[in-house]
């Protein structure tokens, strides 16, 4: 079969033996940080009231090398009832992210959007263990749609941008 010249066509060499093909890929994950608080231990599992849960989270990219990135999903929780906070759950979640042969954008869109859509289950086992391991209900955190989210950011900023420079033009001219 190697005969026929398709297993050395199809790797898109370009000429210095280099793979050209785009290629994004997770290569590690990992917990960076996890603070779990259980400030009201062991009153809080007295306490009559379900507590009511603040999620927020975040994602940040740092370039570690030219083509390796660190993408990181933050997660804090904070479980507070009448009585008092019942837990807090502080979570950074990583992964190593190498990126080769992508546009500007196309990087930005993998690592602030495909990225965090595939540690996001992992990072949501940690946090379910995590409350687990405090004494309290697993929390599953629901899907969250990254893609969505990077979509109306980058709309967001087009407005914004807009805006700034309608705003920027010399009065009297439309």
């Amino acid at each position: 079969m190697a005969d026929d010249g398709t297993v050395t066509s199809s790797l898109n060499l370009d000429g210095t033996g280099a793979d050209s093909l785009p290629t994004a890929t997770v290569i590690s994950q990992y917990v960076k940080d996890l603070s779990v608080e259980n400030p009201n231990a062991p009153a809080v599992f007295g306490w009559q009231d379900a507590p009511q849960l603040e999620v927020q989270f975040n994602i940040a990219a740092n370039t570690i090398q030219s083509d390796v990135h660190e993408v990181e999903i933050k997660i804090q929780l904070n479980a507070r009832a009448d009585a008092g906070v019942a837990y807090i759950v502080d979570l950074t979640y990583a992964g190593l992210v190498g990126v080769r042969n992508l546009d500007e954008a196309q990087t930005h869109g993998f690592l602030f959007a495909e990225a965090p859509r595939i540690l996001f289950p992992f990072a949501r086992r940690v946090i379910a263990d995590a409350t687990r391991d405090a004494g309290f209900t697993p929390v599953l955190l629901e899907p969250i749609d990254f893609n969505g989210l990077y979509l109306q950011q980058l709309a967001e900023q087009a407005a914004a941008q807009q805006g700034a420079s309608v705003n920027d033009e010399p009065a009297g001219h439309a």
